[in-house]
This record gives structure tokens, sequence and C-alpha cells, in this order.
């Protein structure tokens, strides 16, 4: 009965893994069309979110059944009980990635992303974060969670950064006011995705230690 519970929650890490790389495939896309003007692949980050949305009801109905068929206790239930916690969380951070690919489209003309030099840092920092509190989740390593929860004010201090800039340029008038009210969207939407990977580091915690901050 072990055996068949273990091959079960191999499968759950492996699907986790799999919906956590399209995460990152899709703020690899949405940042790509930012900077390089591709509504191409605006439109293949949109796509990724449909699949997003799949691995999570696959992932969900997954959990269930293990609930159901195996009425795992202790450790065991904490980790299921935070793995759908943690897909809730990353549905939300494709549908961040979604709403910043309908932006770049918007912003295909602008130049104005030239003089955000903090942006694709801050992306590229939100998708280590993604990726970082799943592998904590895999590897059951408190440490890394604990790691990825602190990047955060990295990603903050980024989107601190950027709203300051698109200020200081609307203030010199060498910025269009409504491209850089998108701008400033897009790098809130970044530094959501970096709270949801904080939120997904702190159920790791939660399924290890069986306590959660909030």
């Amino acid at each position: 009965m072990r055996t068949k519970f273990d091959e079960q929650l191999e499968e759950l890490h492996t699907k986790l893994i799999e919906m956590g790389m399209l995460i990152e495939e899709g703020i690899e896309k949405v940042s790509t069309s930012i900077i390089l003007h591709d509504e191409r692949q605006a439109n293949m980050a949109i796509e990724i979110e449909r699949l997003v949305d799949e691995k999570e009801r696959t992932i969900e109905a997954l959990c269930l059944k293990l609930l159901l068929q195996q009425q795992p206790v202790a450790h065991d239930l904490r980790v299921i009980s935070s793995a759908l916690k943690m897909i809730t969380d990353m549905e939300r951070i494709g549908d961040q990635i979604e709403d910043i690919a309908e932006l770049s489209i918007l912003l295909l003309e602008s130049s104005f992303i030239e003089k955000l030099e903090f942006l694709p840092k801050m992306a590229e920092t939100a998708s280590k974060m993604v990726r970082g509190s799943i592998d904590a989740f895999v590897n059951n390593d408190k440490s890394h969670a604990e790691a990825i929860i602190k990047m955060d004010d990295e990603v903050d201090g980024f989107f601190i950064e950027i709203k300051k800039k698109i200020i200081s340029l609307i203030q010199k008038g060498s910025a269009d006011g409504e491209d850089a009210i998108d701008f400033l969207m897009v790098a809130k939407y970044y530094e959501r995705i970096a709270d949801h990977a904080v939120n997904i580091a702190e159920w790791v915690l939660f399924s290890i230690t069986g306590e959660h901050k909030k």
C-alpha cells in the first residue's frame, strides 16, 4: 500500500514540476514579447496560460484521488493539502502571465521598455522564485523555501526602482503617459508573481513543519 502511495506522490511531484516549467516558459515568452516587441511570443504565452489551467485540474484530481483512496495522515496529509494550495497560486501566476501578455501586445510600438533596465531583472528573479519554491517542495528542503521567501525583497526593490524611473520620465515629459501606466502594471504583475512564489514557499514550510505563518 505504501509503495503505491509513494508512486502516486512521485507522480504528483512530476506534474508540479511540469506545471512550474510551463510557468517559467510563460514568463520567458512575455518578457521576450515586451523587450523585442514580439506579438507571436505574447500569443504563445497566452496559450501557455491555458495549459497551466489544464495542469491545475489534473493535479487537483490526483490530490483528491490520493486523499480519498490513501487517506493519508500527518506529514503525508500536509504534503497533499499543501500541493492543493500551491496549484492555486500557480494558476494565478498563469493568469498574471496572460495579463502581461495582453499588455505587451498593446505596447508593441512603444520604445519605453528601453528605459526600464530593471524590468527584465525583475522577471528573471520572479521566475527563479517560482522554480525554486517548487524545487523546495519536491526536495522537502526547508532552507531553500526560506531562501525563496527572502528573495521577495529583491523583487520589491526592482519594483520601487521601476516606479521611480517611470515617475521621473513622466515629470520630464519624456514618456507617454498611457505607456507609462501600462509598464507600471507590467511591473506590478511581476511583483504579484513573486508574491505567489512566496505563498508557495510558505506552503512548502507548512508541509515540512506543520506550521504556517499566516
